[in-house]
């Protein structure tokens, strides 16, 4: 397990995914001979309809709700979370701090009102960078996509120094194998790979098995809480007085971190059955059930210690916080079984974060950013050369920080992920504005009355939450402030250097200009009625070709 005083690393890893579809609609006239947006019909490739993958293209109809929401929930790592940064949580913040996990929640769920109400009006599946294409033009557009493949390269190739530290120590002490962190990590990274090849269904039924795994074993640890402690339950937690606090503000990042990659349900758009449907559902499903999760296990574990004990129990050893009152309420069985399951969320996170990457590369190829061969597939309609890309990389990486003798947690997870992490939050404010903007350009979009409102609360709440992390990032890194200035350089760095490329290839390349966001501009519009390339779609007609 984590030495203690590097705890606090861990909450640098855990986020999400996200990527943009791999097939761009023709949108065509109506029989009507205009082409005003509300009469515009969205024209699939018959390579959609269709769930074998053909060549070039990725596998449609492969996955439903639930895959969905194993692949967006796992790569948070759930349990992972809560055994590794909810305790430093409550350490920091006091016996209040499962609500920062409900905080979370509720913003990031009227977060989603505005962007999914985006992702069903543009037909061209796409996560950050194609909606913030549209609202903000494509030069801020190829910027946030650099960032958003850059951030979620980062938290994955950082996160394998957790995994190994984790897997190293779960190998010597559950089964006595002796085995040094990155020649583990390596192997993690090879099965990573070969599981993603495989296709993204047979990833989500693994990652659906091993979420399954980790929710019954907090239940069985919940139960034996309430079965034993059920007269002795404290609801301090709740008081108003423990809740409004400084401490309170510094921990907020710990609960917006653990959610993460939720927005990614809209990259597997292409991938799902009815996805008008299916997108919405599973992401308010995966926000609804992290919220309930963390605040919920968390508060229960605190009533393990009761409410004035716990930051004392805490304070001696928060690595070993979650494992005592396992062994305490369950047994040493399930210290063991838990111990297996940390290793596997990461694993499960490793996996939700590979496939998404390799969407990402997928679309910036498929738009001409990067070269071709990202976009190539293999038989189950994996980007299979993404992946493979991203796996070598990930693995010279983990390879020189342990031939260099490296820390894999206070260095590869710091130095690696966290520039991840506030390159996650920027693109979510970013894609706040390009919501708002969106919906003011395109007011002939039927809408429900409370998507404008929650647009404008996203920003506010956004910008908020990112000032709140930039002022707190010592809570997060524990890195000196040198590191911290880096941490921070590296989103504006990777925004300023995709907006520049983008004006490169608006006076160079401007048949690759125009493909960035991932859509054609729409028969008869004006030129230049939109400059950020995709367009909203008001007509729900299908014509199948």
């Amino acid at each position: 397990m984590p030495r203690r005083g590097q705890i606090c690393t861990i909450d640098c890893a855990f986020a999400g995914s996200d990527a943009d579809s791999a097939h761009s609609p023709r949108i065509v006239p109506t029989r009507s001979g205009r082409h005003s947006t509300k009469e515009l019909l969205v024209t699939l490739d018959s390579s959609l309809l269709d769930d074998t993958p053909k060549a070039g293209g990725l596998k449609a109809a492969a996955l439903g709700t639930w895959g969905v929401v194993f692949l967006v929930i796992s790569a948070a790592a759930p349990l992972s979370v809560l055994a590794g940064v909810g305790p430093l949580a409550v350490l920091i913040g006091g016996v209040s701090a499962p609500l920062v996990y409900a905080i979370a929640g509720v913003v990031l769920a009227v977060f989603s009102i505005g962007f999914l109400f985006t992702a069903r009006n543009l037909k061209p599946m796409g996560g950050f960078y194609t909606y913030i294409a549209v609202g903000l033009g494509k030069i801020v557009g190829l910027g946030a996509g650099f960032l958003a493949w850059a951030s979620y390269n980062l938290l994955q190739i950082g996160l394998w120094g957790l995994f190994g530290v984790m897997a190293e120590g779960m190998l010597a002490q559950v089964f006595g194998i002796q085995m040094p962190w990155y020649v583990v990590a390596v192997i993690g990274a090879v099965l990573v790979f070969g599981l993603a090849a495989a296709g993204v269904d047979v990833g989500a039924r693994v990652l659906g098995v091993l979420l399954v795994l980790e929710t019954i074993l907090l239940a069985i640890l919940a139960f034996g809480i309430l079965s034993q402690r059920a007269g002795d339950l404290g609801f301090a937690t709740f008081a108003p007085e423990n809740v409004f606090t400084p401490s309170m503000f510094a921990i907020l990042g710990f609960g917006f971190a653990a959610f993460m990659g939720f927005e990614s349900t809209v990259l597997y758009r292409n991938e799902t059955r009815n996805p008008t449907r299916t997108i919405p559902r599973a992401t308010y499903i995966a926000v609804a059930f992290l919220a309930l999760f963390y605040t919920g296990t968390l508060w229960l574990v605190i009533q393990a210690f009761g409410d004035a004990a716990v930051q004392g129990v805490i304070a001696e050893d928060p690595a070993a916080f979650f494992f005592i009152a396992m062994g305490q309420y369950v047994g040493e069985w399930g210290v063991a079984v838990m111990f297996v399951l940390i290793v596997s969320s990461i694993f499960a996170g490793q996996l939700a974060f590979h496939n998404a990457i390799n969407r990402y590369s997928f679309a910036l190829s498929r738009d001409g950013i990067l070269p071709p061969l990202f976009k190539r597939t293999n038989r189950t309609g994996s980007p299979w050369v993404a992946g493979l890309i991203q796996s070598v990389v990930a693995i010279a990486v983990v390879i020189a920080f342990g031939a260099a003798g490296l820390d894999p947690l206070t260095q590869l997870l710091i130095l690696v992920n966290s520039p991840g992490v506030y390159g996650i939050i920027t693109l979510q404010l970013l894609a706040s504005v390009a919501v708002l903007i969106f919906i003011l350009k395109n007011r002939q979009l039927e809408r429900k009355w409370y998507v404008l409102p929650a647009a404008i609360f996203s920003i506010v709440s956004m910008t908020g939450l990112l000032a709140v992390l930039v002022a707190t990032i010592d809570y997060l890194t524990a890195a000196g402030p040198a590191i911290n200035a880096i941490i921070l350089a590296v989103v504006p760095l990777i925004l300023v250097g995709g907006a520049v490329y983008a004006m490169v290839l608006r006076s160079n390349r401007p048949d690759v200009y125009a493909r960035i966001g991932g859509a054609e501009q729409p028969v008869g519009e004006p030129a230049g009625a939109d400059e950020a390339g995709a367009q909203p779609v008001g007509s729900e007609h299908v014509e199948a070709r």
